[in-house]
């Protein structure tokens, strides 16, 4: 799959995701932040969909992962419009002014771990409860969600960011799930979680390493898009980076 990645890449400084058959709807969820906001603009550049939806906190109506009814809102609101094509979760949450990533197990906080969970993880997993089932039965459709690889159990060399790292796992594990499941009712779906890379967005701004390669939000969100571009039925349930390489669980 990498070579069709870079070629898509190569062929256009846009990628028009012409694997989806043509019109339908984009849904953004997470649209307010660096990356959401950049996957809004770039499939609003594309011919492929009708409608692109975008929704975040600040939208109207506006979405709340601690609210699963604001959820199944938009998801009935986009869903009654046009056939839901392509579903991009950009949400995600490392760090505010109350918490940030864990240094140590001494760290750990009960309740801080669980809102580590409830927004990286439990959030997501309301929003493919509400869109998953609402999603074509023929025709390729995407569910995709944000992940990272230091979600990645096998990847984890350095130890810290604790629940960071756990809550990322446990979405890997949920898209793997309703991966299975979304194949029986609609066999040319792809349910994935990607990884975008260091990009330059409030998320990540305080931890990048010195000289660490970092994208732009725009650059991040042509090469997601171009990894979607390239998905099939076959890479549904996986983990990829913004390559289109597969990351181990």
């Amino acid at each position: 799959m990498t070579g069709q990645f870079e070629a898509a890449v190569e062929a256009a400084s846009g990628i028009e995701l012409e694997s989806f058959p043509p019109g339908g709807l984009a849904l953004v969820f997470g649209a307010h932040g660096g990356i959401g906001g950049a996957l809004v603009e770039a499939l609003r550049g594309t011919q492929r969909f009708e409608q692109v939806l975008a929704f975040s906190r600040s939208s109207s109506p506006s979405i709340d992962l601690l609210d699963e009814a604001s959820l199944e809102r938009v998801a009935i609101l986009a869903a009654g419009q046009r056939e839901l094509r392509l579903v991009i979760n950009a949400t995600g949450f490392l760090h505010d002014e109350v918490q940030g990533p864990e240094k140590s197990v001494a760290q750990i906080d009960g309740d801080k771990l669980a809102r580590c969970f409830a927004i990286n993880a439990i959030g997501p997993a309301l929003i493919m409860k509400h869109v998953l089932p609402r999603m074509p039965r023929t025709g390729k459709a995407v569910f995709a969600t944000l992940s990272a690889r230091v979600g990645s159990i096998a990847d984890n060399r350095l130890g810290g960011w604790y629940g960071y790292r756990a809550s990322k796992a446990a979405l890997n594990q949920l898209v793997r799930t309703a991966a299975v499941e979304v194949a029986r009712r609609c066999p040319e779906a792809v349910c994935v979680a990607l990884h975008p890379g260091t990009v330059a967005t409030a998320l990540s701004a305080r931890y990048v390493a010195k000289g660490a390669a970092v994208h732009s939000p725009t650059t991040a969100a042509r090469h997601l898009l171009a990894v979607i571009d390239t998905l099939t039925a076959a890479d549904s349930g996986g983990f990829f980076d913004w390559r289109a390489q597969t990351i181990p669980w």
